[in-house]
C-alpha cells in the first residue's frame, strides 16, 4: 500500500490538474467544444457553402466579405435549442491500489442549452459595408452524478463565451470582396471535481471525499479575414479565416471538506491559465443548378492543436498542474443542396457533414469532454412573410460514434483513478431566426 506521505507528496503534483481542463469543458455539438450554430439557414445545409451563400446576415460569422451582397441595413436574430445526450457505461474503473471505484455511470451527462446570437449589416455606400456580429463560439457544459465512478475526473465543467466581432467589407469590383474583422471574446468557466481524501490522507480509498472547484474568466482579442469570388452571375467562392485567441484566465481555486490533517497542503487561492482557443479556416461553394436548385459545399479546418496542455498556475504551495490533451488538428466537410420554387416566398435546404474530433485516442479521451467523430443530416427551409421580414427554421441530428475512454492510475491520473468505459450519445438542434431589412 502507498504509504501517506508519499500519495500527499504525489497530491501536490496530480491534484493540481485533477478532473480540470478548458479544453474539456463541454460536451459541444461541434468537434472539440466550439459551437458551429451561428447561422440558422446555414443549420439546414449542415453548414455546406457557409463562407459562400451570403444571401443573410448570417455571413457576418462565416465571411464578412458576403455583405457586399446585402443592400441596405440588415439585422437578425436567432437562438439554437441544443439537446445533447450523452452516457457513460462504466467498464472496469480502479483506483491507485487496484480496487474497483464504487459509483454508479453518472447518467445523462448534457443538459438542454440554448445559443442565441445577433447579427447587423450597414452598406455605407456603393463600395463598404460595416458589420456586427455577437455570438458565443465556444461553449456548453457537462454535469455528472456527484457520487459516479469517475468524480474524482470530472463532476460539472461549464464554459460561457460571448464574442462581439465588429467588421468592414469592401467591394473591389464585380467579382471580388474581401472583409476584416476584429473580436473581443469574453470566457467564464467553471470546474469541478470530487477529492480522494481517504486514499490522499494515507487511508482506505474513498472513504472520506472531499471538492475541488475552480472558476475563472478573461476578454482576449483575436481577428478575420475573407474573401469573396463571383466568377459569374451566381457562382460563388468563399475563402474565410479567424485567428487563434489568447485567454489568460484567472480566478480561484475552493477546496471543501479537506480532513484538519491535510488542510496545510489544499486550501483556497488563485489560480492562472492560458488557454489558445483554435483558429480555423474554411473554403465554401455555392453554385446554381438551374433557376430553382443549387448546391452548396464546404471544408473548414481547425487548428485544434493550439491546446497541447492545460497548465495551472497555483499562488499557493502547490506546483503547477498540468493535464495533457495532444489534440490533432481537424477537418469538417459539408454537402448540400438549396431549392427555391418559382413564384413561392418558401425556400428549403437539406446538408449532410463529418466532422472529426480531435481526441486521437481512448487514452487521450477526457470525462470532460467524450468527444467523438460525428455525421450531420439536416433540413430547414425559410420564408417571408413580407417584403422586410424573413424567418428561417433549422433542424439537425448528430449521429457520434460511440467512444472508448481508457485512463491509467498512472502520472497525472495517479489520483484520479483508472477511467475505463464508453460513451454513447447524440444531439439534436432546432433553430429559429428572424431577420429584417430596413
Amino acid at each position: 500500500m502507498l504509504q501517506g506521505l508519499e500519495i500527499v507528496h504525489t497530491a501536490r503534483r496530480a491534484l493540481a490538474i485533477g478532473g480540470l481542463g478548458l479544453a474539456g469543458a463541454t460536451t459541444a455539438n461541434a468537434a472539440g467544444f466550439a459551437l458551429i450554430e451561428q447561422s440558422v439557414p446555414g443549420i439546414g445545409t449542415a453548414y455546406a457553402g457557409a463562407a459562400a451563400t451570403a444571401d443573410s446576415v448570417d455571413t457576418l460569422y462565416f465571411n464578412p466579405a458576403g455583405m457586399t451582397r446585402l443592400p441596405g441595413t440588415r439585422t437578425g436574430a436567432a437562438v439554437h435549442l441544443i439537446e445533447p445526450n450523452t452516457e457513460f457505461n462504466n467498464e472496469g474503473t480502479r483506483d491507485v491500489l487496484g480496487n474497483p471505484i464504487l459509483g454508479g455511470d453518472g447518467g445523462d451527462a448534457s443538459e438542454l442549452a440554448a445559443a442565441p446570437h445577433f447579427y447587423l449589416t450597414h452598406q455605407l455606400n456603393e463600395k463598404t459595408w460595416l458589420g456586427l456580429a455577437v455570438n458565443a463560439p465556444f461553449g456548453l457544459t457537462t454535469e455528472y452524478k456527484s457520487d459516479w465512478v469517475g468524480r474524482y475526473h470530472a463532476i460539472k465543467s461549464q464554459v460561457t463565451t460571448v464574442n462581439i466581432n465588429p467588421s468592414i467589407a469592401y467591394r473591389v469590383n464585380d467579382q471580388f470582396s474581401f472583409a476584416l474583422g476584429v473580436s473581443a471574446m469574453y470566457l467564464d468557466g467553471e470546474f469541478t471535481n470530487a477529492l480522494d481524501f481517504g486514499l490522499i490522507g494515507g487511508g482506505a480509498p474513498g472513504s472520506a471525499d472531499g471538492k475541488l472547484k475552480i472558476t475563472g474568466d478573461d476578454w482576449a482579442w483575436g481577428g478575420n479575414v475573407g474573401l469573396l469570388f463571383e466568377p459569374s452571375e451566381d457562382t460563388r467562392i468563399g475563402i474565410h479565416y479567424r485567428s487563434e485567441v489568447k485567454q489568460k484566465l484567472e480566478g480561484g481555486a475552493k477546496f471543501s471538506k479537506v480532513p484538519a490533517t491535510l488542510q496545510s497542503t489544499f486550501y483556497n487561492t488563485d489560480i492562472k491559465a492560458d488557454v489558445d482557443l483554435p483558429a480555423t479556416a474554411s473554403l465554401s461553394g455555392f453554385h446554381p443548378l438551374n433557376s430553382e436548385w443549387a448546391v452548396v459545399g464546404d471544408y473548414t479546418w481547425t487548428g485544434w492543436s493550439s491546446i497541447p496542455e492545460l497548465r495551472f498556475d497555483f499562488d499557493n504551495s502547490l506546483p503547477d498542474g498540468v493535464t495533457t490533451f495532444d489534440w490533432k488538428d481537424t477537418s469538417r466537410v459539408a454537402i448540400g443542396t438549396i431549392y427555391t420554387p418559382e413564384n413561392s416566398d418558401w425556400t428549403y435546404r437539406l446538408g449532410a457533414a463529418y466532422d472529426e474530433s480531435p481526441i486521437k485516442d481512448a487514452a487521450s479521451r477526457s470525462a470532460r469532454l467524450p468527444d467523438a467523430d460525428r455525421i450531420w443530416l439536416s433540413v430547414g427551409a425559410g420564408f417571408n412573410p413580407s417584403a422586410d421580414l424573413r424567418i428561417d427554421f433549422g433542424y439537425a441530428h448528430l449521429f457520434k460514434n460511440d467512444a472508448k475512454i481508457a485512463k491509467t492510475a498512472t502520472g497525472e491520473d495517479q489520483l484520479r483513478g483508472a477511467l475505463n468505459g464508453s460513451y454513447e450519445g447524440s444531439i439534436d438542434i432546432l433553430s429559429i431566426e428572424a431577420q429584417y431589412t430596413f
